[in-house]
């Protein structure tokens, strides 16, 4: 700091450069920091989209008496998005009016790891959640279906959230990197 001939004091810009760089240092060493803690948030965003159109499934299941589907938007699996609407596979396709009640789009950049087996039906191979007029998620040929869905972040790999529907119906949110108990 210097005093300056009207007595005023100021800084140098020396001091100004070195503030300057302390700050450019600081960001730089914390930037890492907000990046993990966006895909985090991205990743929840996604788990708890997926378990409210679950939800919303079961309630429309619940409330209609007939069954909806929750499957995937293309053969790509989960991560091309989802839609939910009514399960016309024992009805004529033009007797099933008003079959898309809702649906996702893509979801990068967070995927579904393993699609080839979360939620897939074992006696028609397809993939989907199919609830009953009494809300419970089954398969076409009845049994109950208790599964997870694993997401994933392609930019930070080691990220991972397991979605758990229980028997219940109750569906839950687990960090296998906190939750080793629960999770598995």
């Amino acid at each position: 700091m210097y005093l300056s001939k009207c007595g005023e004091l100021g800084f140098s810009l020396l001091e100004l450069m070195a503030v300057l760089l302390i700050v450019a240092i600081a960001t730089m060493l914390t930037m890492p920091l907000i990046y993990d803690q966006v895909a985090v948030r991205e990743i929840e965003a996604v788990a708890r989209k997926w378990i409210g159109h679950a939800q919303f499934a079961r309630q429309q299941a619940l409330l209609t008496g007939e069954s909806i589907e929750m499957v995937p938007r293309s053969q790509g699996g989960w991560s091309q998005g989802w839609v939910i609407g009514k399960d016309c596979s024992k009805q004529k396709e033009h007797l099933c009016s008003q079959r898309v009640l809702m649906s996702q789009g893509n979801i990068e950049p967070i995927f579904f790891a393993g699609t080839e087996k979360q939620f897939r039906d074992p006696h028609t191979g397809e993939l989907g959640i199919r609830f009953n007029a009494a809300g419970a998620a089954k398969t076409a040929k009845g049994g109950f279906v208790a599964n997870r869905m694993i997401l994933g972040h392609s930019r930070k790999p080691s990220l991972e959230r397991h979605l758990i529907l229980g028997s219940g119906g109750r569906w839950r949110i687990c960090d296998p990197a906190k939750d080793t108990r629960r999770c598995y």
